[in-house]
């Protein structure tokens, strides 16, 4: 892929660490599909930093479980900007926060769709394409949690993600002869609105190592490292950034 121009897509990208994805990209010479659910008026922001900073940028709604969704994204990107060479899963949903004893199925079960399912489908379709254009790189967002196990807080997230981080040794090894590397990056808690308690990173703090949360942009750095040359012999990697956890 060395010399060809990267086009990104990062789901969930309108916000938080995505949007701090988008950005450090843009920056880095990719051109970026913003992948959002909702919040048009966001994504179409992230969309404007893109192109501030030099690169070409698409906002596309999407709802990652759904499968015709998906494939309208890839369309999309390809059809605005050209074959796809990365792709960030990042979209995500922490579900009913407390015990899993008290915890709704439904809550739950969206959960799963949006943090597995979304995934795996994002993934099948850019192998698709990398695949018929000569290779690419997927970075998928992770969690600490997936080894924690986040107990007392959302142990159904914390599988979710356990579940990325085997999807990302399995199709690493699935795809590396058709010259598509696959990583993926854990946080630990950083400073975003995805938490129920916005406070939650600086109630948490005295327990990190290092003595706070994280920011998105610290998460990003990683996300542009794997999307990068520099890390053309690294696949199946989990890369944790958590200070300390």
């Amino acid at each position: 892929m060395r010399g060809q121009r990267k086009v990104t897509v990062v789901t969930g990208g309108s916000r938080g660490i995505g949007a701090a994805i988008c950005r450090r990209l843009a920056a880095e010479g990719h051109d970026v599909v913003v992948g959002y659910r909702t919040d048009e008026a966001a994504a179409r922001g992230v969309v404007a930093e893109v192109e501030a900073a030099g690169g070409r940028g698409l906002a596309v709604a999407v709802d990652t479980a759904v499968e015709a969704a998906v494939n309208r994204l890839f369309g999309a990107a390809t059809d605005a900007l050209g074959p796809v060479t990365g792709l960030v899963n990042n979209a995500g949903v922490s579900g009913p926060n407390g015990r899993l004893a008290d915890a709704d199925a439904e809550g739950m079960r969206t959960a799963l769709e949006v943090n597995v399912l979304g995934y795996l489908l994002c993934a099948r379709q850019a192998v698709r394409g990398m695949t018929a254009t000569g290779g690419g790189a997927i970075v998928n967002i992770s969690s600490a949690a997936a080894t924690l196990g986040s107990p007392g807080q959302y142990v159904h997230y914390a599988a979710t993600k356990a579940a990325v981080d085997a999807l990302t040794v399995g199709l690493a090894k699935e795809v590396a002869a058709d010259g598509i590397r696959v990583n993926c990056v854990a946080p630990g808690t950083v400073w975003t609105d995805f938490h129920e308690d916005p406070q939650r990173p600086a109630r948490i703090a005295p327990n990190i190592p290092m003595g706070r949360s994280g920011r998105p942009e610290e998460i990003s750095g990683a996300v542009a490292w794997l999307l990068s040359d520099d890390a053309s012999y690294t696949t199946g990697a989990v890369l944790r950034v958590s200070g300390g956890l």
